[in-house]
């Protein structure tokens, strides 16, 4: 996988979780700029999809490849359903539902590089 698109991933969502977090201390409910970086970080997480399945036809595989297509799947799932859920919730809370899954993306994509690169230990 691509070291560079995941460290891109990784700062996106964190800087959406940055603005989720501003939002959420100055008592503010998401609005379009949230549901556009969450779109901007679902289109990084694609390409990291894409990425995977081009090096898997490229003849690499993942050590773990059903906790690597769980996380996969996971991730990809993460920002439509909070930017639902963020809709949903007009007030603070729905700024905080962005924040967090902003802080959990990050998370799974370092899962999803630690099970890639087992393969190659």
């Amino acid at each position: 996988m691509n070291g560079a698109l995941e460290t891109l991933t990784i700062v996106l969502a964190l800087a959406l979780a940055a603005w989720g977090l501003v939002a959420t201390v100055r008592d503010r409910a998401p609005d379009r700029s949230h549901l556009i970086g969450l779109a901007v970080v679902e289109v990084a997480i694609l390409a990291l999809g894409v990425a995977a399945l081009v090096a898997i036809a490229g003849g690499e595989s993942p050590a773990e490849p059903g906790t690597f297509w769980g996380y996969l799947a996971t991730i990809v799932c993460l920002p439509p359903i909070a930017a639902v859920l963020a809709r949903m919730e007009p007030t603070r809370w729905g700024s905080i539902i962005v924040t967090v899954v902003c802080l959990v993306i990050p998370v799974l994509v370092v899962r999803l590089q630690q099970t890639w690169e087992v393969a190659g230990a």
